[in-house]
């Protein structure tokens, strides 16, 4: 029997990682998005996914909307969808696009829903899905706090091939951030819905870790390190976090919490910057180190909530001089690192193991993967 995957794009999403916007969510984000230069990340990670599915040689019969919320991704990867949806707004498309088209996947009897996004588009497909088909996230979104998600692309590809075997699932949660706040620096994170995923844990995310006043004691004492260690002239790019916060505090500096800052002799030359800016920088100085924190629980380490860091700035800067701190204490939860930047060669490069800073003079060995 063959099996029905319901496959979805938000062609937004995520847009607006690279220039420094932290989601696309409204209008007014999007237009600023588009006014920058943003790349649309949403096609090319679902496009990744479905190769990998296809490498599967599984029996799928593949329903999707039309033009950029589905179809024309699908036909470019050689299937042949069956169009059950056409938008309101083709390529600019809205929530309550997303939700009709979720709507008329579930009417054509998908067994799966596959979509592609970020937060944001899991609350729009699991507010129509419910409980009643399962779905597996392609991650591309700015904000990934949600265990809807596979690790990558193409473990979206593993986890439908797991669900073709096996057609077991299990339960996780939908979170949804209010982006207004997000952009203020402001955390506002609340679940939104339960979700049936496929149950094979070996590909799926967990959900965003947040973590108390231990911890940020811990955090000071890493700062205290890292400031003590940086050298004269060099240029330091400082990712989202609280532990880069407390290393920024250490300098006497306010650090952009969810942004990412700059520093040359422990003051500021950039301030939430994207990629541009980061490149810009770069281009004047060579010497430079980034600092970053994993994400807690999920591990990552580029490629959630810093797609400013992209692989340009990755290669610009060199993997020897990128520094890993995490608490002791975020670690606990965090066996392994990730990465998944959109770029298969960088992504190799970075994988492997790499020395984290834990504490005063205190590192870990972690693999990345």
């Amino acid at each position: 029997m063959s099996l029905r995957i319901g496959f979805l794009i938000n062609p937004i999403a995520g847009m607006g990682g690279p220039v420094g916007l932290k989601g696309t969510d409204g209008a007014e984000a999007l237009e600023a998005a588009v006014r920058l230069g943003a790349p649309r990340r949403s096609p090319g990670r679902a496009g990744t996914a479905l190769r990998a599915l296809v490498r599967k040689g599984l029996d799928l019969e593949l329903l999707t909307s039309a033009g950029e919320m589905g179809e024309r991704v699908a036909s470019g990867e050689g299937f042949e969808p069956s169009v059950v949806h056409r938008p309101a707004h083709e390529a600019v498309t809205t929530p309550e696009d997303t939700a009709r088209a979720t709507e008329a996947l579930m009417n054509s009897q998908a067994d799966l829903l596959m979509f592609c996004g970020g937060d944001g588009t899991a609350k729009d497909v699991v507010s129509i899905a419910d409980m009643e088909v399962p779905v597996v996230g392609i991650p591309a979104g700015v904000k990934m706090h949600s265990s809807v998600f596979a690790h990558t692309p193409e473990e979206a590809a593993d986890l439908v091939e797991s669900f073709a075997r096996s057609w077991r699932t299990k339960e996780a949660e939908v979170m949804d951030v209010d982006e207004e706040a997000f952009r203020r620096d402001e955390v506002s994170v609340r679940l939104y819905a339960v979700a049936l995923i496929p149950d094979d844990v070996r590909y799926v995310q967990s959900a965003k870790a947040v973590y108390s006043d231990t911890a940020a004691g811990e955090a000071e004492e890493i700062a205290a390190f890292v400031a003590e260690d940086m050298e004269s002239g060099v240029l330091y790019v400082l990712g989202p976090g609280s532990t880069t916060a407390a290393i920024a505090s250490e300098l006497g500096e306010r650090k952009t919490g969810l942004g990412v800052d700059a520093f040359v002799d422990r003051k500021p030359v950039g301030r939430d910057l994207g990629e541009e800016g980061l490149l810009e920088l770069l281009r004047t100085r060579r010497d430079a180190r980034i600092v970053v924190t994993p994400i807690g629980s999920q591990g990552f380490i580029f490629g959630r909530g810093n797609q400013q860091i992209s692989p340009n700035v990755l290669r610009a800067v060199g993997k020897e001089n990128i520094m890993v701190v995490a608490t002791p204490t975020k670690l606990r939860d965090t066996p392994v690192l990730r990465v998944d930047t959109g770029d298969r060669q960088m992504d190799d490069l970075l994988r492997g193991r790499i020395r984290v800073v834990t504490g005063y003079g205190r590192r870990a060995l972690l693999e990345v993967l």
